[in-house]
């Protein structure tokens, strides 16, 4: 058949005879379909191939990516079946069943399919990435597969990949514990967790349904489904990773945080994780969500966390004056932590005392007192900050700003000689002047204690391995933001989708930044009780690049794509 479609190609004059032959050269030394190399050394488009082989064999082809496929239908084939033979049904009327496939002379899977289902078989044409995506969607991800064989063969993942480094407690509820120890159990768990680390996911999420019961990653700041456990499992999972994390498996009516510390055999080295878990009762069971703390990952190189030159040089200024505030500002996961990390990290030297109070604290650095707080306790983030200033710091960071408490005592300690670095939940840098006065703190201290305030997003990078040129309507760019006379010379990319990616076409992250400096004529604006609007036309004035901006600027260098900058940015 590899012959056929090539030589199909070359009569469409598509292809010539060397991208053939080197073409098969490279189908010889590392297997697969010739289509899918004709594509990867974009020779021909996926559609081309469709369009060839659908005159070659007679039949139509469909875009699966825009067709949804009925549940009653997906039923009638087992997911190994579909998979074995690269093929998806799509439709039924009486007696004929309409089935997807690349490959519609494979006699072999029309037999089988038959024999399973009692339908008469009429075959269609589909791409084969479309069909890997559709299987993917409709059967579940490939790692339902892998699930199969964990509950099927037990040594699918060795015990030995997985350590605790923290052995957990005693717990005094006979039922619930055996459950949590059962060998299947143990090695699901030990599955989701190695498995969060090689697809490089940043998040965990174990949702329990009436019916369902299913798992997925945060991977780039995207949810994807990975795979739907049994629902018989439920209580037990929750319970082994609630032992994991001493958490009491007894309490399921309340929300319980906690902290699993692993060793992980990982590509031949010993990695050491930490997982920030969240228990949350639900109509149907605990919802468990476990943040994926490693590392590795943390970007202390302040010039690649995707600064703009003139953002990152008032931001550096900002960190190095002797006293003042500082505000990262932004949604749950936008990177703020990472970059308060980057800023202390920056200015760390033996001469200067830094302190910081943080919950939960997420990585530790070498040189900096760092302070876990304990509501439970009475250890929060005005307590801290109250012992702190008896400490001689130089340099506090709050981990967040949550109440007029700590927001007077943090005002207070910029104003008397401290360097403060903080965060607070806002949509960007103007607001948070607005924010920080409806809790309660006086317009002349904000003007007088914040020296610059920046707000982030993280977005998608277009991957670098698969990334192609993408024909986009002039209109398109106007709409996004790039002026007239630029808009016909910006050259946009996106990625085809291949191995290096998992087929998404995007791989990493990189931040796109507001950074607001709090100049005379802001502050007196300030005090003169400016809106966060006329605050955002005097700082644009004053040269502050926007998050809209920052992300066109991505754009123009070609590291992500119009969609990735609208979802996370207004003009």
């Amino acid at each position: 058949m590899a012959l056929k479609i090539g030589e199909l190609l070359i009569k469409a004059r598509l292809i010539t005879d060397a991208q053939l032959a080197k073409a098969l050269e490279v189908q010889r030394e590392s297997g697969g379909r010739l289509g899918e190399h004709l594509v990867a050394l974009e020779y021909v488009t996926e559609e081309d191939i469709l369009d060839c082989l659908s005159q070659q064999y007679g039949v139509p082809s469909i875009n699966l990516k825009h067709f949804d496929i009925d549940e009653s239908i997906i039923r009638l084939i087992p997911a190994d079946v579909a998979r074995k033979y690269q093929f998806i049904p799509v439709s039924k009327t009486g007696a004929t069943l309409t089935v997807a496939m690349t490959d519609p002379s494979n006699v072999f899977a029309m037999d089988d399919i038959t024999f399973i289902t009692g339908y008469r078989v009429e075959p269609v044409v589909a791409s084969e990435e479309a069909l890997r995506e559709a299987i993917d969607k409709y059967f579940g991800s490939s790692h339902s597969i892998e699930l199969k064989k964990v509950m099927e063969d037990l040594s699918t993942v060795e015990e030995a990949s997985l350590e605790v480094l923290e052995e957990e407690d005693d717990v005094d509820v006979e039922d619930l514990e055996a459950g949590a120890e059962e060998a299947p159990v143990v090695r699901l768990v030990n599955l989701i967790l190695t498995d969060a680390l090689k697809r490089a996911a940043s998040d965990i999420h174990i949702e329990p349904y009436e019916k369902s019961y299913r798992v997925r990653f945060r991977i780039d700041g995207i949810l994807y489904e990975i795979m739907n456990p049994p629902l018989k499992f439920r209580d037990a999972i929750c319970s082994r990773i609630k032992i994991l994390a001493k958490l009491d498996i007894a309490e399921k009516r309340l929300p319980q945080d906690g902290r699993i510390k692993l060793k992980m055999k990982f590509q031949g080295k010993v990695k050491e994780l930490d997982f920030r878990v969240s228990t949350l009762p639900t109509l149907h069971g605990e919802k468990i969500v476990m943040r994926l703390l490693d590392k590795d990952n943390l970007m202390l190189d302040m010039t690649k966390l995707g600064f703009e030159k003139t953002s990152l040089k008032y931001f550096e200024e900002a960190i190095f004056q002797p006293y003042g505030m500082v505000l990262v500002t932004g949604p749950t996961g936008s990177g703020k932590t990472n970059t308060l990390y980057s800023a202390i990290s920056r200015i760390n030297s033996p001469e200067v005392n830094i302190m910081t109070a943080e919950d939960p604290v997420e990585f530790q650095l070498v040189g900096i007192n760092q302070v876990q707080m304990k509501e439970s306790i009475g250890l929060n983030f005005a307590a801290a900050l109250r012992s702190f200033l008896r400490q001689d710091p130089n340099i506090v960071l709050v981990g967040e700003i949550r109440d007029f408490e700590t927001a007077e005592i943090a005002i207070k300690a910029a104003l008397t000689g401290h360097l403060v670095l903080s965060t607070l939940h806002t949509n960007d840098a103007p607001s948070t002047i607005n924010r920080l006065m409806n809790m309660g703190i006086e317009p002349f201290l904000v003007a007088t204690s914040v020296n610059l305030i920046v707000a982030q997003r993280l977005i998608r990078r277009v991957c670098e391995k698969c990334k192609q040129p993408e024909e986009v309507p002039l209109q398109a760019l106007l709409n996004v933001g790039f002026a007239e006379a630029e808009a016909p010379n910006v050259t946009l990319y996106r990625g085809r989708g291949c191995d290096e990616c998992n087929q998404r076409g995007y791989k990493g992250r990189v931040g796109i930044y507001e950074v607001m400096v709090i100049g005379e004529d802001i502050r007196e604006l300030i005090l003169s009780g400016a809106s966060s609007v006329e605050l955002r036309h005097k700082a644009i004035e004053e040269g502050m690049i926007s998050l809209r901006h920052s992300g066109l600027q991505k754009i123009r260098d070609g590291i992500t794509t119009i969609d990735e900058v609208v979802r996370e940015s207004i003009l």
